[in-house]
C-alpha cells in the first residue's frame, strides 16, 4: 500500500482553469499563433500522437493541457509525463479556442525541443550519416513536415532552413514531422550563400533539384558528403544559388505531371541516397 501511496503522491495532478488569462494558456495560443519559442524556449504540440512522440524523444514538458472530455485520456498519460510538470484541465470551449486543429484531439502541450547548430548537423554529416538537406523558401508547412519526416527515416545528417522558409515550428509542419523534429537537427540559417561557403570548406558536394533538366536521378551519385537544396514550391532554387550548384539532379516522370510536390521530391532524393549508401 505504501508504493501505491508514494506512486500517487509522485504522479502529477490536473488543475482545472476557467478563464483564458491563464498565464501558460496565453504561451500556448502565442506558440501556436506566432509559430516559433516562448520567451522561456517552449513550442507548441498538439494531439496526443505528437505528445507520445515528444515523450518518447525525452523532451522535457513545460505544462500539458487537457480538454475537459478527454480527461480519461490525460489519466493515462499522466504517469508517463513526470511529476513537475503543471498539468491543467480546461473546459471543451477554452481548450477548442487555444489550439489551431479544427477537430481537436483534447491534448496540447508546451515543450522544450533540443537546439541544434550547423556544427551539430556538420559533425553527422562526418559520420556519413546521409546528405543534408538544405531548403530555401519552401513555403508549405505539410511539404516541411514531409521533408523533415523522411530526412529522419532515411537517415539525413539535418535540415538547413534558408530565408523565405515556413517555420518548423508550424503547427502543420510539426504534425507532419510525425515526431521526427523532436529528434532530427533541423538549423535556420540568416542566408544560404554563408552555408554555401562552410559546406565548400567542409568539401560537401552541393547539388540542386529540378523537375526536367539534370542528370537522372538514377544515374546521379549520392554516395560521399553531399547537400541536396530544394527551392520553393512555385519557382525552385533561385538563380544566384543555383550557379553554385555542383550538380542539378532530375527526378523522370512523365510529361503531363509539371513538376512534383517538394515534400515527395525530396522524399524520393533521400530514399535514392539511403538505397545507394547501403
Amino acid at each position: 500500500m505504501t508504493g501505491t501511496r508514494e506512486s500517487a503522491r509522485s504522479q502529477p495532478r490536473l488543475r482545472r482553469i476557467e478563464g483564458r488569462h491563464n498565464p501558460l494558456l496565453k504561451q500556448l495560443r502565442q506558440a501556436f499563433s506566432r509559430a516559433q519559442r516562448t520567451a522561456d524556449g517552449d513550442c507548441a504540440i498538439e494531439g496526443l500522437r505528437m505528445l507520445e512522440e515528444a515523450i518518447r524523444s525525452g523532451l522535457r514538458f513545460r505544462a500539458v493541457f487537457f480538454r475537459e472530455s478527454a480527461q480519461d485520456r490525460a489519466e493515462r498519460l499522466l504517469p508517463q509525463i513526470g511529476n513537475h510538470v503543471e498539468t491543467l484541465l480546461l473546459p471543451d470551449k477554452l481548450f477548442d479556442a487555444s489550439v489551431p486543429s479544427e477537430t481537436p484531439q483534447g491534448v496540447a502541450a508546451l515543450v522544450r525541443l533540443k537546439e541544434f547548430s550547423l556544427d551539430d548537423v556538420l559533425e553527422k554529416e562526418r559520420l556519413q550519416v546521409g546528405p543534408i538537406i538544405a531548403l530555401a523558401g519552401l513555403q508549405d508547412p505539410g511539404n516541411l513536415g514531409t521533408i523533415i519526416r523522411s530526412a529522419e527515416a532515411f537517415g539525413s545528417a539535418g535540415i538547413i532552413l534558408g530565408e523565405g522558409t515556413v517555420s518548423p515550428l508550424n503547427a502543420k509542419a510539426v504534425r507532419a514531422s510525425a515526431g521526427s523534429i523532436f529528434r532530427l537537427p533541423v538549423v535556420a540559417a540568416a542566408g544560404l550563400e554563408d552555408v554555401v561557403t562552410r559546406l565548400r570548406a567542409e568539401n560537401i558536394r552541393l547539388i540542386a533539384t529540378s523537375s526536367h533538366k539534370g542528370t537522372p536521378l538514377d544515374q546521379a551519385d549520392l554516395t560521399g558528403p553531399i547537400a541536396v537544396f530544394i527551392g520553393s514550391e512555385g519557382s525552385g532554387l533561385a538563380r544566384g544559388l543555383m550557379t553554385q550548384m555542383d550538380e542539378v539532379v532530375a527526378i523522370p516522370h512523365t510529361p503531363q505531371v509539371e513538376s512534383l510536390n517538394a515534400g515527395v521530391a525530396g522524399s524520393i532524393i533521400l530514399y535514392e541516397a539511403a538505397r545507394q549508401r547501403k
